[in-house]
Formats: structure tokens, C-alpha cells, sequence
């Protein structure tokens, strides 16, 4: 069987099969196959058509009947529940998603040509990749996290059938996405992935669970709302609904001011930019694998995936000053946001939705430097957000918190886990991980774009990255005391998984010449042509960066020998006092005991996060209905 088609279909056999099974040894036994069998299909498909782009015009009749069918079984299904729970807004989305679909499908006034089904360029075969790999490593992990989760939540009903088969549902929709270049074939599998994740996000059917799944599925159906629009505004006025073809007339000079404007829409939605961010930082309350599979390998990259697709005629449009300003905007806001949590789990959702609009600005820009930035961000942020979410959920298990105040001295109490975690956060901003190589692409692409608003939302966003990770970094290396280490570890689905991706973020940093060369470059190439040959990156910089990459093995290696090679004795700080053998506490001038804590400031006075929010989310609003005003008097004009 071809790899395209088995990446498309093969999940849905294990997702069946882990739907009945109920014996835990024959779970994990089906995770674990199942889940490296789709990573390996992955390289295999990677390696297939590296050479070649894979395309697939002529398919059978009923597959497009088929997926109609699903499609209206899905929206009768959502709006049965709407209506039980009284979302009527929801119900309405719905409807008319439905109605504006079904009515283009059969209507015997609507004629389009035969699209290419299924395309596979250098973009997609690393998304590919990305949920292949990835999405299987959270698989895995989520066999021993789960199983904890219910041990200490054992007031909740056991749906891990339930769940398993949705992630595996979750990630054949997804490769359907990426390999999807019939509008209508990919709308259909991002429906799927929106149902997918309002069941995840909903796991523990708690109210609060069902409020914030609820939001998601609203907010994933406006975009889908849109979607379906820009479908039928390019069928109805091009004959077509073939993104290839979308893109071409773009280059060409035809008007595609309006369907691209509703699938970057569609896109800033699935990618939850503001106003919409809420979505994602509601899937909090889900299980930690549900958090780490919509954050970071998987549903948010659809939306990226299918921006960075239209950057070509996103440049220098009105549309792409839209996706820019919105972009920077949540950029900006996330990332001063992220700096008022101490739970570790928001400031990873609030530092995700700031990067998702980091990687959105550079798709607005459109230039082939910008798009660059872009790919690379998404390819960084897909495995190092991965390991910290995961990373996070393994110590909340163990610690019982998952407050980053808890974690103080975790390099003495847990060192294994103090050094994975370590990796995750320098991954995100120090040199020479790939993160902070993006960004500082990005900013040359905006400089060379010559939008100097968003310049300056990234530099004061960076400047709040770099102070939320260095505090969490901070916490996690302090040195205490006669501090009793966590005697339980990891599981050895935990443990497989966090040391993968570990050991990936680290070797990216290695291999990103290699990534761009191979990848992006060529990916530019077939979109921008001979423009986009020139180096992204000066050579005097790479040879900087290559000097730098021994920070990689320096940082853990350093950790690693400091806790287990040294041989001096950690000592109590002197507090002012009598010291008492621990670095919490000290006996002052009339003899009381006294306790010490050392926090972390978190600014929440000075930024007030709630208006930030509120104001930033009409700012963004804002924007959007000036770019559509400004679309609909072109039309009517």
C-alpha cells in the first residue's frame, strides 16, 4: 500500500480496536505497536517522496460521498448535544456550516473541475513527520500518565478506551490535513480534528471540562464556518476548488482577496489567536497528553499549515496585514501574559499561543525569509513544547503540584527530570536551539519587510519570553539543602518518550542547517523560485552558531556532573539567624522558628492580564473587520 494511504487509514485500526479493548496489557500492547508503526510509516513516506511530490487526481466516487455523509452525521450529532446543553449559538454555527455545504455538494448549479486530491510537497512531509513522530511519542507517554491520573483522580470515570481512540482518530485527520490539497477533503478532516478535540478537551466530564470543550468546538466551527465559505467563493468564481490552483491565481494577479481572507480566518482560528486564544487555554483542564497533542504537534499546526501554505499570497495583501498585526498582536500579549502565571501548565498554553503567533506573523509577511522563520519555528515548537508539557505532567504526578514555586531546587530533588525539563526551556530561548535561531529570522524579515509595528512587537515580545523562561529555569537549578529527593520516577512509557524528545531537541540544534537545506530551502525554491536561493542566514552567523552548539552538551553535561560528580557538601544559607540544617527555615533573635520562601515576581498588578486580554482581543477584532470592509467595497465597487 502506498505510505500516503496507509498514514490515512492505518489509525483508524487501532483507534477501533483500543475502542473495545479494556484489559490494560493488551492496550499498551496496541499503543505501543500501533504508535510506532505510524512513526515509521512517517519516515517512510518522508523518504518515499523526498525526491519526488507525491499527487493524487483520480479516486473513487464514493470516498467524496462518503466523507459528505460523516460530515452531516457529525453536524446532527453536534447539534443534538447543542441543544441539550442549550449552546444555541452553537446549533446556529452549525446549521448554517451544514446547509452552506450541502447546497454547494449537490447543487446542479455548481460545476467544478476535478482537484488535485492529495499533494505532498516539502511542507507536508514535515508536518508529517511532526505528527507522526511526535503524536506517537504523546501515545505512548499518555499509557503510564494515564494510568497515575485515574490512581489519583479515582472519583472520575475510567474512558481511557474512549480516549485512545480519538488520539489515534485525531491523528489520521491530521495527516489528512497536511496531504490534503482539495479544499473540500481538508475541510472535512479539520472538522474532524475541531469533534476530535471538543471530546479530549471534555475527558473528565466534569462541568467545568464540558464548558471549556463546549468553547472549542464553537470557536474550531466559526473558522470551519469560514472555511466553507472560501470553498464556495472559489468554486463559485474560479471553478475551482483546488489550493494549488488558489495559489497560482494569486501569483498571477486574480482577485483572491476574499477566499484567502476566510481561510486565514479559518487558520488564525485553528491556531487560536486572539480573540479566540481562549480555546486553547481552556484545553488546560484536560488531561496533560490531550494538552501536549492540541498544543503542540498537532491541532494548532494545522492552522500554521495551512497560513505558511498561503504566504505567497498573503505578501503585501490586505489579508496579510491582517494575519501581521494579529499575529504580532497575540504574540506580544501571550507572551507578557505567560509572565503572571506560576501554573506551569498556563505558561506554556499563554507561551504556545505566543509562538503560534509569531509563526503566524511571518506566513502574513510572506516573504520567502519570512516563511523560513516560520517553518522553522514550527518545526522547533512541535518538539520542544512537547517535552515541557509532558515534562510538566510527569512532575505534577510526582510532585503533586504543578506550580512552578514547587519546582525550587527540582535539580537536587529529581535530577533526571530537572535536566529533561531543562532541555524543553532551552529549547524555547537560548542559543543555539532552534527556537531562538527562528526568532532571529524573523526579525530580520520584518526588519527587510520594513513593517516596523510589528518589529516592535517582537522585540518587546522577546524581551518577555527571555523573563518567563529564565524564572521557571531559575527554580529548577536552585540548590537546596537536606532536601529529600522524589523517590517515584517515571514510567517506562513516560520515561521513553520524555528521553526521545529530549534527545531531539537537542540534536535539532545540530541538524538545522541540515533541516533548511533539505526541507525548507527547497520547499521556498518550488514556491518562490530562484528569489528565494539566497542565504537566509550569513555564513559568519552560522560559523557563531556552530561555535555556540556546544552549549547543547555543556548545559546537561554541566547539571549532570555538578549532581553527580561533585564532592563538595551543599550547605545551608546563611538567612540572617541560626541555620537549621535546611534552607527553608532559620531560628531568628527570640528564638522562633521562621520559614522562608523565595518567589518568583510575577508582575500581575503592573500588566492586570484580564484587561491586557479583553483590550488586546478588541484590537484584534478590530483589524479583522477592517480587512473584511475593506474586502467587501472592493467587491462592491
Amino acid at each position: 500500500m502506498d505510505p500516503v494511504y496507509f498514514l490515512l487509514l492505518f489509525p483508524l485500526l487501532p483507534a477501533l480496536v483500543l475502542l473495545a479493548v479494556r484489559n490494560d496489557r493488551v492496550r499498551t500492547a496496541v499503543v505501543w505497536a500501533s504508535a510506532l508503526i505510524v512513526a515509521g510509516a512517517s519516515v517512510w513516506m518522508a523518504g518515499r517522496y523526498y525526491t519526488s511530490e507525491y499527487s493524487l487526481f483520480d479516486t473513487h466516487a464514493w470516498v467524496g460521498t462518503a466523507m459528505s455523509a460523516l460530515k452531516t452525521l457529525f453536524a446532527i450529532a453536534v447539534a443534538i448535544y447543542a441543544i441539550r446543553r442549550r449552546r444555541f449559538w452553537i446549533v446556529l454555527i452549525v446549521a448554517a456550516q451544514e446547509a452552506l455545504s450541502l447546497w454547494f455538494e449537490f447543487s446542479p448549479a455548481v460545476r467544478v473541475e476535478e482537484p488535485l486530491n492529495l499533494f505532498a510537497d516539502k511542507l507536508a512531509i514535515a508536518m508529517v513527520l511532526i505528527v507522526g513522530v511526535v503524536g506517537g511519542l504523546i501515545a505512548i507517554y499518555s499509557l503510564g500518565y494515564m494510568r497515575t491520573y485515574h490512581r489519583h483522580h479515582p472519583e472520575l470515570k475510567d474512558r481511557r478506551p474512549l480516549f485512545y481512540s480519538v488520539v489515534f482518530v485525531f491523528l489520521s485527520a491530521m495527516f489528512g490535513i497536511v496531504l490534503s490539497n482539495n479544499l473540500q477533503w481538508m475541510y472535512f478532516f479539520w472538522e474532524v480534528t475541531t469533534l476530535c478535540s471538543f471530546l479530549l478537551i471534555g475527558y473528565t466530564r466534569t462541568e467545568e471540562a464540558k464548558r471549556n470543550a463546549e468553547r472549542a468546538l464553537g470557536f474550531n466551527l466559526l473558522g470551519g464556518l469560514a472555511f466553507v465559505g472560501a470553498i464556495v467563493y472559489e468554486g463559485l468564481t474560479m471553478g475551482t476548488v483546488d489550493l494549488r490552483k488558489l495559489l497560482v491565481y494569486g501569483a498571477s494577479g486574480y482577485d483572491v482577496l476574499v477566499p484567502v481572507l476566510l481561510l486565514s480566518f479559518a487558520g488564525m482560528v485553528k491556531s487560536a489567536q486572539l480573540p479566540f486564544s481562549s480555546w486553547l487555554l481552556g484545553a488546560m483542564v484536560a488531561p496533560t497528553p490531550t494538552s501536549a497533542l492540541l498544543h503542540s504537534s498537532t491541532m494548532v499546526k494545522a492552522g500554521v499549515f495551512l497560513l505558511l501554505k498561503l504566504a505567497p499570497v498573503l505578501a503585501g495583501h490586505a489579508s496579510g496585514t491582517m494575519v501581521v498585526l494579529v499575529g504580532g498582536i497575540t504574540f506580544l500579549v501571550g507572551s507578557i501574559v505567560a509572565i503572571t502565571h506560576s501554573d506551569a501548565k498556563n505558561v506554556l498554553a499563554y507561551s504556545t499561543v505566543a509562538n503560534l503567533g509569531l509563526i503566524v506573523a511571518c506566513a502574513g509577511v510572506g516573504t520567502s525569509e519570512a516563511v523560513w522563520a516560520g517553518f522553522l519555528l514550527t518545526i522547533f515548537h512541535a518538539v520542544a513544547k512537547s517535552l515541557m508539557f509532558l515534562s510538566v505532567g510527569t512532575i505534577e504526578h510526582s510532585l503533586g503540584s504543578r506550580d512552578i514555586e514547587d519546582m525550587h531546587g527540582l535539580l537536587v530533588k529529581w535530577p533526571a527530570m530537572a535536566i529533561t525539563i531543562a532541555i524543553g526551556i532551552a529549547g524555547m530561548f537560548l542559543a543555539p536551539f532552534g527556537m531562538l535561531i527562528s526568532k532571529w529570522a524573523a526579525m530580520k524579515a520584518f526588519i527587510d519587510s520594513r513593517n516596523v509595528v510589528i518589529v516592535l512587537l517582537l522585540v518587546f515580545g522577546s524581551s518577555a519570553t527571555l523573563f518567563f523562561w529564565v524564572k521557571w529555569l531559575g527554580k529548577i537549578v536552585a540548590v537546596l539543602s537536606h532536601i529529600e529527593p522524589v523517590h517515584k520516577e517515571a514510567s517506562l512509557d513516560e520515561g521513553t518518550a520524555l528521553a526521545v524528545l529530549a534527545g531531539a531537541t537537542s540534536l535539532m540544534c545540530v541538524l538545522f542547517p541540515v533541516v533548511s537545506s533539505y526541507l525548507i530551502e527547497p520547499y521556498l525554491f518550488g514556491v518562490f523560485g530562484p528569489a528565494a536561493t539566497g542565504a537566509i542566514i550569513a555564513q559568519s552567523n552560522i560559523t557563531v552558531m556552530t561555535m555556540m552548539l556546544g552549549m547543547v552538551v555543556v548545559i546537561p553535561a554541566a547539571l549532570y556532573l555538578f549532581m553527580h560528580g561533585r564532592k563538595e557538601t551543599i550547605v545551608p544559607t546563611y538567612l540572617a539567624g541560626a541555620n537549621t540544617r535546611d534552607d527553608r527555615y532559620f531560628v531568628d533573635a527570640h528564638q522562633e522558628p521562621r520559614r522562608v520562601f523565595l518567589s518568583n515576581w510575577y508582575m500581575t498588578g503592573f500588566f492586570q492580564p484580564e484587561r491586557l486580554l479583553r483590550w488586546s482581543g478588541v484590537a484584534s477584532i478590530l483589524t479583522m473587520l477592517t480587512v473584511a470592509a475593506i474586502a467587501v467595497g472592493g467587491l462592491l465597487r
